[in-house]
C-alpha cells in the first residue's frame, strides 16, 4: 500500500483522510439524531444548542492550545510561519477543552441533566472512522507510533516497520463500546454514567498509547503534553467520584454528570 492513500476521481484525486473525516461527521451525527429520538431528553432543544455551541467553542480552544503545547521548542520558531499556531490540534485536548465549555454553559442555563451520554457512540462512531482517515494519512499525520519488530508493524512509505497506534486506537473504540453496551444490557447506568467511563477509559487509553509514539516527553516532566492532560483528566473523575462516595447524590444530578 502506498501511503498517503488517496482516491481518483478522473483527473482529481481525493485524500482517503479527507473523505474519512467527512463520513465520521456525517454518521456521526446521523447515529445521534436516532438515538436522541429512541430515547426521551430532558434537556430542551434550546439548551442543547447553546450547549453544542459551548462545546465546541471549548474544544477548538483546547484542541489548539494542547496541540501547541506538544512541541513548546516550536513556538518561537512555528514551522510555516503564524499558519502553525491554527493548524495544530489533539483530540484529547479537544474532549476536556469540550469538557469544560460544556460545563461553563450548562451552569450558566441552569441545566443539570447529562448532555453527554447521547454523544458517546456517535463519538466512538466518529473516532474510529476519523483514525481510519488517519491510518491512510501515513507520516504526514503524524499519528504514528515508533519503530517496532512485531510482525503487524506498517511500513508507512519510509522504510521503517511502525506501531499502527491508528489501527490500536480503533481497536480500543470497538472494544470500550462493547464494553459499554454490554454493562447498559446489565441495568440502567446513572445518569452520565456512560460518558465519565467513556471519556476516562479513552484518556487512560491515550495516556499509555503515547509511550509508543514519537513525541518527546516535555522538558524535566517524564510525559509529553498531552500525557499531563489525561492525567488531569482521570484526576478530575477520580476526584468526582470520591466526591460521590463520599456525599451520595441522586442520579440524575448533572454536577456530578462530567456532561
Amino acid at each position: 500500500m502506498h501511503f498517503p492513500v488517496e482516491l481518483a476521481l478522473g483527473p482529481a484525486r481525493l485524500p482517503v483522510h479527507l473523505l474519512c473525516e467527512v463520513l465520521a461527521y456525517a454518521l456521526g451525527y446521523r447515529l445521534y439524531q436516532r438515538l436522541r429520538t429512541g430515547h426521551p431528553d430532558r434537556i430542551s432543544d434550546a439548551h442543547r444548542q447553546w450547549i453544542f455551541v459551548g462545546a465546541a467553542a471549548g474544544a477548538l480552544l483546547g484542541s489548539r492550545l494542547l496541540g501547541l503545547l506538544e512541541h513548546p521548542e516550536l513556538l518561537a520558531h512555528p514551522p510555516g510561519g503564524w499558519v502553525y499556531y491554527f493548524t495544530n490540534k489533539t483530540i484529547v485536548g479537544g474532549f476536556l477543552g469540550g469538557l469544560i465549555g460544556v460545563e461553563l454553559t450548562k451552569k450558566r442555563l441552569g441545566v443539570t441533566a447529562s448532555s453527554g451520554d447521547l454523544m458517546v457512540f456517535p463519538i466512538i462512531l466518529g473516532l474510529a472512522i476519523g483514525r481510519l482517515g488517519c491510518f491512510f494519512s501515513g507520516l504526514e499525520d503524524g499519528t504514528y507510533g515508533t519503530a517496532t519488530a512485531l510482525p503487524w508493524g506498517i511500513n508507512f512509505g519510509d522504510g521503517v516497520r511502525r506501531h499502527p497506534t491508528n489501527l490500536y486506537e480503533i481497536l480500543f473504540l470497538a472494544a470500550l463500546g462493547l464494553l459499554l453496551w454490554l454493562l447498559e444490557r446489565r441495568g440502567p447506568l446513572a445518569d452520565g454514567r456512560r460518558f465519565q467511563l467513556f471519556l476516562s477509559g479513552y484518556l487512560l487509553f491515550r495516556l499509555l498509547v503515547e509511550f509508543i509514539k514519537p513525541t518527546a516527553a516535555l522538558p524535566g516532566l517524564g510525559l509529553t503534553a498531552i500525557q499531563w492532560a489525561c492525567v488531569a483528566g482521570l484526576g478530575y473523575y477520580v476526584w468526582g467520584w470520591a466526591r460521590e462516595n463520599r456525599e451520595p447524590l441522586p442520579s440524575y444530578s448533572g454536577e456530578k454528570s462530567g456532561i
